[in-house]
């Protein structure tokens, strides 16, 4: 049976049109914002208006097309240059999710198909392959959903950082997808979300999507975590990814790390689930990731509300590595991945 959730999408293409919703107005207002140029696709990807590694990887497909339309009446030639030099803008939004790179660089590979064909059927044939992109990643939403739905058990307390739902990912999302099919299931559980500081995109996007699809769900500060779980009330963490390393070190939202680290002292099982274009190969650990920095004012602020002094320093990462050796497995499309991450990760790509 197919899950629906009464939830607005996060990316949508309709009759030629890219369509963002506005995540950074959540949970106060849904706002959907057609993207009139590629500028502003780029603008929306920096500013998390869209945000979620396997998001990024659909929106930067469609926003390609946005980028390249105007330049339909190039030939042949300059165009392909064109569809390169848009890639490369768009690519350079958010330089750790690595789906937003790998999708473009999909699209720049099939233009290089088409030669013989003029400017307009080369912009349809990359339509058809934004669209292929964006129902894969659907595809992959299900299936993560149905290879993790048996480890969310009756009466389990799940956590969760971070936004990898429906929000941030086509149809279920990877993190949450488990607990969407274990709940359709008829399985009842919690789930307990911390807030991820400084952005809050669990505690306006998580609380806010689990709630409308009538999970039982629980928002916590991020320090409470280790509290909840002192006191036997989380016995399972999905986490979600926005890069994960060829040894099996995964970045994702800043926090995870602290959440793993946790979770290994309390013997809680930590899963990530991901799909297949998250796993960069090409970086060999966490260390070689690079992790976004952002501005002061995402910490210095809460809301509009100044919270720290105008002068202070501040380091605000995006994201952290955490150590394949602190991760219980991986949830993918096509099953549970267990340790020895290294061998069989690279085994999904053989």
């Amino acid at each position: 049976m197919e899950i629906q959730l009464n939830l607005p999408l996060s990316v949508d293409w309709k009759e030629g049109e890219l369509f963002f919703l506005d995540q950074t107005l959540l949970p106060n207002e849904e706002k959907i914002e057609r993207q009139e140029d590629v500028k502003q696709v780029w603008d929306s990807i920096k500013k998390l208006k869209v945000r979620g590694a396997p998001a990024l990887g659909v929106a930067g497909a469609y926003g390609l097309l946005v980028g390249i339309k105007p330049h339909l009446g190039l030939e042949p030639a300059a165009f392909l240059g064109k569809i390169e030099a848009v890639a490369q803008y768009l690519d350079s939004s958010r330089p750790t999710a690595v789906n937003l790179g790998w999708a473009l660089r999909r699209m720049v590979a099939k233009s290089k198909t088409l030669g013989g064909l003029d400017s307009p059927s080369m912009y349809q044939a990359l339509v058809r392959e934004a669209q292929e992109i964006h129902q894969e990643d659907i595809a992959c939403s299900v299936a993560i959903g149905q290879h993790g739905a048996s480890l969310v058990q009756e009466g389990m307390g799940v956590l969760t950082h971070c936004n990898a739902g429906h929000l941030a990912v086509s149809k279920l999302g990877t993190a949450l997808a488990p607990m969407y099919t274990a709940h359709s299931q008829g399985r009842k559980f919690r789930v307990y979300a911390d807030e991820t500081r400084p952005l809050l995109q669990g505690a306006r996007l998580t609380a806010w999507e689990l709630g409308r699809a009538g999970l039982d769900v629980t928002l916590i500060c991020d320090n409470m975590a280790a509290y909840l779980m002192s006191l036997g009330k989380i016995n399972l963490v999905i986490v979600g990814a926005d890069r994960i390393a060829a040894n099996g070190d995964t970045a994702n939202k800043i926090g995870t790390y602290g959440v793993a680290i946790l979770a290994k002292y309390f013997n809680i099982p930590f899963y990530v689930a991901a799909p297949y274009s998250t796993i960069d190969l090409k970086t060999p650990t966490g260390k070689d990731i690079h992790i976004e920095e952002r501005d002061k004012e995402e910490v210095t602020f809460f809301g509009e509300k100044r919270t720290g002094p105008k002068e202070v320093k501040v380091f605000n990462p995006a994201f952290d590595p955490t150590e394949h050796s602190l991760i219980h497995g991986f949830i993918t499309e096509k099953g549970l991945i267990k340790p020895p991450f290294a061998q069989n990760l690279k085994a999904l790509f053989g």
